[in-house]
């Protein structure tokens, strides 16, 4: 069994700033990280390989210092990587980058399962996954929990819902993406870790050249959507104090909630 996961390098979203001149975020001296869902759904393809001896390769898709986050991976027990690094990828919205990452699964092939994380914590669109999967023509199940049963052709998953969750019967080649309830992950192997660091292990860069796509179909040029700004919210909080007796003030509170249609 073959498993791809998908996992995408990102700013730590906690000390991330918007630049208020541009709207551009600001990630000069910002650590990045393997986004956290995507760490679950690497926990999870590792536990996998370590109870039906599956082959997990990871899929990145980004500029070459995500090589660090691969290298990660590779460190927490995945076997291979691919990492897509193209300055035609830049820019791309949900949709360019699902189709980059599905032709590059086509072009990895002989897989049975794709994991992905719920979202990324960098946009939280929840797009990625599904759209990935519809351009892949496979069963998708999203925000699962649990796998419950593996086989060769088919597997039985728990999804959360809001008041509860359902169990799914999916056949293979499907995708999942997960949520954190899943597991914890694991702190990378040392040896593998430094393995992956000194270039030994099993990465390869491909361009878009590499999957052949053209320039048209990716990055700005592919995407559907485009960014106009970005900005942070200001928030602006007025105060105001009523003075009097009880039966004044309540009064004349009653009829400014009414007059803003809030009672």
């Amino acid at each position: 069994m073959h498993i791809i996961v998908l996992i995408k390098q990102v700013p730590n979203t906690t000390a991330v700033k918007l630049d208020p001149q541009t709207g551009n975020l600001l990630r000069e001296g910002i650590a990045s990280i393997i986004n956290p869902d995507d760490r679950h759904a690497l926990e999870a393809a590792v536990q996998l390989k370590e109870t039906h001896a599956a082959k997990v390769t990871v899929l990145s898709m980004g500029p070459l210092q995500a090589i660090d986050a691969i290298s990660e991976a590779m460190g927490m027990g995945a076997d291979n990587a691919v990492l897509l690094s193209d300055r035609a990828f830049a820019g791309a919205d949900t949709w360019a980058t699902s189709y980059t990452l599905g032709r590059a699964i086509q072009a990895i092939g002989d897989y049975s399962l794709v994991l992905a994380g719920r979202q990324a914590i960098d946009g939280d669109t929840a797009q990625v996954g599904p759209q990935v999967a519809e351009f892949l023509a496979i069963p998708q199940v999203t925000c699962v929990s649990k796998i419950e049963t593996l086989a060769s052709d088919h597997l039985v998953v728990r999804r959360e819902v809001e008041v509860g969750y359902e169990r799914i019967h999916c056949r293979l080649p499907a995708l999942l993406t997960v949520i954190r309830d899943m597991n914890k992950p694991r702190h990378p192997d040392m040896a593998r870790l430094l393995r992956a660091c000194r270039e030994k292990a099993p990465i390869k860069i491909w361009n878009a050249a590499d999957i052949g796509v053209t320039t048209a179909d990716i990055g700005l040029d592919g995407s559907l959507t485009h960014v106009i700004k970005t900005f942070a919210p200001k928030l602006e909080r007025q105060v105001e104090i009523l003075k009097g007796d009880t039966e004044t003030i309540t009064r004349e509170l009653v009829d400014r909630l009414h007059s803003q249609n809030l009672i």
